[in-house]
């Protein structure tokens, strides 16, 4: 096995293609294919739209908490067998939900998608790809994130379809079989853990006397949540989560408010995917080449903008604009992340590390929409929201110029012996 795929070429790019495959799998846990199921299970259900919007921010939290402990089960266990332990749970929680009869078990199922699909399947795809590369790894996960991303944004069409012929239990139920079909192959038998496991090495680099492999190193996740930099790029994560979230969420709400139709309104994440899919890829590749304060910055620019911009959106171009602003920064902050850490934090602790900012990011999105709609019934407008808002993009943007990465050790450096970073020789990359 060893020798037959890595005779075959570079595994890397295989890794690629699966781990998109694996982000578009995680659609059945994100909100835009849940919201789908929401009025026809109220409708059977007899529960009220309040007990089930508390049900899924119960959900959203609980898998927040658990990103942390799936993160070091990555560092641990390897990519391999923990995906297809989540692919177990995240189908089995699908099966279970079409047989859901009350709050409790809708909300436990709840739980268990959120957990698995939003949270612990897309960080297992991605952290295989930061394990796989170095210096294309921006590129490497621009790609993953643009093609999963374009996929996910189809599933709310398919499955409007699907409930409507076959009802939103049995669509629950064959959600849960595509799954299971999709992502335990794919784990058991397409995934790799590192390529060393197959005699290669990140990026496909030929080994040879002159050109000695690089030592794996790493900072601890303790060491690497007490650098600001850290901070600072999972505030900006958390910023355009909770934000982004809550302005979706109100979206046909807010946008109707400003003079648009109910179509037109809702057509407005249309943009929102376009631009997501095009910085995703974009600045993907940019952080490869350029400083990761710079991106941080311009990922913040972004979000103010469509803040600043929902407050005087009117029909046509406007609007059209502040779903590009949305979309990118979404798409640029999860690029950034993902290519970055794993660059100044190295890949020993990798899972764990980005096991918390997966967890701030999930944890954010279950805040967004109960402020602004807190705000809005007291105001009857959300602008007061949005300009209360501008602040957290702006202190990221603050944050991200004075901050400095951490360094990284140079060629010929190591890990210290407790293996929490450089222990000597160590160089600052660009963005010093």
């Amino acid at each position: 096995m060893r020798g037959s795929l890595g005779a075959s070429g570079f595994y890397g790019w295989h890794i690629v293609g699966f781990s998109a495959l694996m982000v578009a799998t995680t659609a059945p846990g994100q909100t835009a294919a849940v919201s789908v199921f929401i009025d026809p299970m109220l409708a059977d259900l007899g529960i009220s739209r309040s007990a089930i919007s508390t049900a899924y921010l119960v959900g959203t939290l609980t898998g927040a908490v658990a990103m942390p402990f799936v993160g070091r089960a990555l560092d641990r266990f390897g990519v391999r067998r923990v995906m297809a332990v989540i692919g177990a749970v995240f189908a089995l929680a699908l099966c279970a939900l079409s047989a859901v009869s009350s709050i409790v078990g809708l909300t436990a199922g709840f739980v268990a998608i959120r957990m698995a699909g939003q949270g612990a399947l897309g960080l297992a795809a991605t952290t295989a790809v930061a394990l796989w590369f170095d210096r294309r790894r921006g590129t490497a996960m621009g790609l993953v994130n643009a093609v999963g991303v374009s996929l996910i944004s189809l599933a709310p069409v398919l499955l409007e379809s699907l409930i409507a012929q076959t009802g939103w239990r049995r669509a629950w139920l064959i959600e849960g079989l595509v799954v299971a079909a999709l992502v335990l192959p794919v784990a058991l038998l397409g995934m790799r853990d590192r390529p060393a496991d197959l005699g290669q090495r990140p990026d496909g680099r030929i080994t040879d006397a002159a050109s000695p492999p690089r030592p794996a190193w790493g900072l601890t996740r303790a060491v690497a949540l007490r650098t600001p930099f850290f901070w600072t790029v999972t505030g900006g994560i958390a910023a355009t989560g909770m934000l982004s979230t809550a302005i979706n969420f109100h979206q046909i709400d807010l946008l109707t408010a400003h003079g648009l139709s109910t179509v037109e309104a809702a057509a407005n994440f249309v943009p929102q995917t376009v631009a997501n899919l095009v910085s995703t890829l974009g600045v993907g590749m940019l952080a490869d080449r350029l400083r990761s304060r710079v991106l941080v910055a311009l990922a913040m620019a972004f979000l103010g903008g469509a803040l600043l911009l929902g407050t005087s959106v009117t029909p046509g171009l406007s609007a059209v604009a502040l779903g590009v602003l949305l979309g990118a920064a979404n798409g640029s902050i999860r690029a950034i992340e993902a290519a970055t850490f794993p660059r100044h934090f190295g890949t020993t602790h990798i899972g764990a590390i980005r096991g918390v900012v997966t967890g701030v990011s999930v944890g954010s999105t279950a805040f967004g929409p109960v402020l602004f709609a807190v705000v809005y019934e007291a105001t009857a407008s959300y602008t007061p929201a949005l300009l209360g808002a501008l602040p957290l993009p702006l202190l990221v943007i603050v944050a991200a110029v004075f901050v400095r990465p951490p360094e990284v050790p140079a060629p010929g450096g190591r890990a210290d012996a407790a293996g929490v970073g450089p222990a000597a020789d160590t160089v600052a990359l660009a963005d010093g």
